[in-house]
């Protein structure tokens, strides 16, 4: 199963389309920021939250998906202070039981285990915060594995040109 994630794209609309069009995928999912009223037609498909720069109170603080398995937990990650560290977002995600994290806000593009939790950032695709360009993630979740108990988890980051980002 593949999961689109992106955050981040501040208004723009031609990037956030050509990723949509470059990739095939099962599940749609934006951490806010867009800059769009909820119902935009590029976010028809996604699941998506409010960042903190997005006007529309329609958008929900928060989402979860749950798919087989796994639970995702999608938050923009401003109302739990994620620039600074990601203990508050931890506390969430255990009070959810949610097993990968997906959180924006600080356009900086990382992925993270913490306490067998999977926490993503797929960056912005506007206005990059770190040495990596602009950022979005193409999230694949395996089968599980029932004699290992184990889910393979892959969490690939794309650049706009639809490269993959070696980091």
């Amino acid at each position: 199963m593949k999961i689109l994630v992106v955050s981040d794209n501040h208004g723009l609309e031609q990037e956030l389309q050509e990723i949509l069009e470059t990739h095939s995928v099962d599940h749609l999912i934006h951490c806010g920021d867009s800059e769009f009223p909820i119902d935009h037609p590029l976010l028809d498909k996604f699941i998506k939250v409010k960042g903190n720069c997005d006007r529309d109170k329609s958008f929900p603080d928060d989402a979860e998906l749950q798919l087989d398995q796994i639970k995702l937990y999608i938050t923009h990650g401003h109302l739990y202070g994620v620039k600074s560290d990601l203990l508050s977002l931890s506390y969430r995600a255990q009070e959810v039981d949610a097993q990968i994290i997906c959180y924006g806000h600080s356009h900086i593009a990382h992925a993270e285990i913490i306490d067998r939790r999977l926490y993503i950032n797929p960056g912005s695709i506007r206005n990059s915060k770190s040495q990596l360009p602009e950022t979005y993630v193409i999230l694949t979740i395996g089968e599980l594995d029932t004699d290992q108990h184990t889910i393979q988890v892959t969490v690939a980051f794309y650049a706009l040109d639809h490269s993959v980002v070696k980091s």
